[in-house]
């Protein structure tokens, strides 16, 4: 019987992460109707052994190519009519698959679903849990690209208490946890494999918003996987500086798309610049995070976890860093031509020599 879903996994150099996932998809409610494949790109540990050791389907990259690539890799060496995507250091719920093909009713081009953080007890679990980046990009993005518009809704942002949970349609997916018709993703030419890291799935969802008769991306809550991460304030900021560059790329390639410039580190700069000439200044400088960010604050005050305040500070970090990986991007990606070739030509991938094990 052919699958009904293929899932491909990525790795670079993830062993044990890889062995996480497997174990969990090994545990799935329909796993025969599933087709798992892990993707090695150019790995030096032992993913690849991993994966046959799980007697999944094995592409091999024999160098790294990013994870753009290996998702086209997977993709091609995908035989369902639905292509799901787990990150290594992901760890899918028991019913994850099952949630989402029951999703795929007809018109919808992809589903996907919550990340939810997994970490020791600690302030930065804590703050990922009530600020998760790992989640999906709304609809109302796509009324306009213009920057007033953009910058309201981030302005908005910063009043909401608690995220949404129910089932809606989004703008884009999460990389992490997210699904696609494989039929939709060949019409595209699947994703542009000069993202190596960062933003690739917004770049992939907003050429299926320009198709000509696009269908819709649904956010499905029940589609749940826990996402096992460094609790350190440390790779926060790294991977907020590699979003950043991910950002970057995206305005490169669509100029009319807005750049996700953050306002906050700006304003902060500057009022830490004036309090070196004004003294006095500096105490208005060290609150300033408070009302940049006036959610922390509520919210320490509503559940009276005084030390969720501090969060506006982390923010404020991560920010920064975004601002840095952006403006890095800017310069690294500053050959990067807007793209007027069909989407289909894009990809341009070979197509990977499968290892198909019992």
């Amino acid at each position: 019987m052919p699958p009904d879903l293929s899932i491909v996994i990525c790795s670079f150099n993830g062993a044990e992460g890889t062995h996480r996932c497997l174990h969990a998809l090994a545990a799935q409610t329909i796993r025969p109707r599933l087709e798992i494949i892990v993707v090695d790109d150019g790995s030096t540990d032992s993913t690849s052994e991993v994966a046959r050791a799980h007697g999944a389907v094995l592409v091999r990259h024999p160098a790294n190519r990013g994870i753009a690539a290996a998702r086209n890799s997977g993709i091609a060496a995908a035989s369902a009519p639905v292509v799901g995507f787990l990150d290594d250091d992901c760890e899918p719920q028991p019913q994850w698959a099952e949630r989402l093909l029951a999703g795929y009713t007809p018109g919808i081009a992809g589903i996907g679903g919550p990340i939810l953080p997994a970490a020791p007890a600690c302030f930065m679990r804590g703050y990922l849990e009530r600020h998760n980046p790992l989640r999906p990009q709304e609809l109302n993005l796509a009324r306009s690209d213009k920057p007033a518009y953009r910058f309201y809704l981030y302005l908005r942002r910063q009043w909401a208490v608690s995220e949404r949970s129910d089932r809606r349609e989004v703008y884009s997916l999460v990389g992490a946890n997210m699904s696609f018709r494989r039929g939709v993703l060949l019409e595209v030419g699947c994703f542009d494999e000069r993202f190596q890291f960062g933003a690739e799935e917004v770049d992939l969802c907003r050429r299926l918003s320009l198709r000509p008769a696009p269908a819709p991306l649904v956010f499905s809550p029940q589609a749940r996987v826990t996402h096992h991460f460094q609790p350190t304030m440390r790779d926060t900021l790294r991977r907020s500086r590699a979003y950043g560059r991910g950002s970057a790329r995206l305005h490169r390639k669509w100029p009319a798309l807005s750049p996700t410039f953050f306002p906050g580190p700006l304003a902060f700069g500057l009022m830490l610049a004036a309090s070196a000439v004004f003294l006095p200044l500096i105490l208005a400088t060290l609150a300033l995070p408070v009302l940049l960010y006036p959610h922390a604050l509520r919210s320490a005050i509503i559940h009276r976890r005084w030390a969720w305040a501090a969060d506006a500070y982390v923010q404020l970090a991560q920010e920064t860093c975004e601002d840095i990986g952006f403006l890095e991007g800017l310069w690294r990606f500053r050959h990067l031509a807007p793209e007027h070739q069909p989407p289909a030509q894009l990809a341009g991938s070979p197509q990977p020599v499968a290892e198909h094990l019992p």
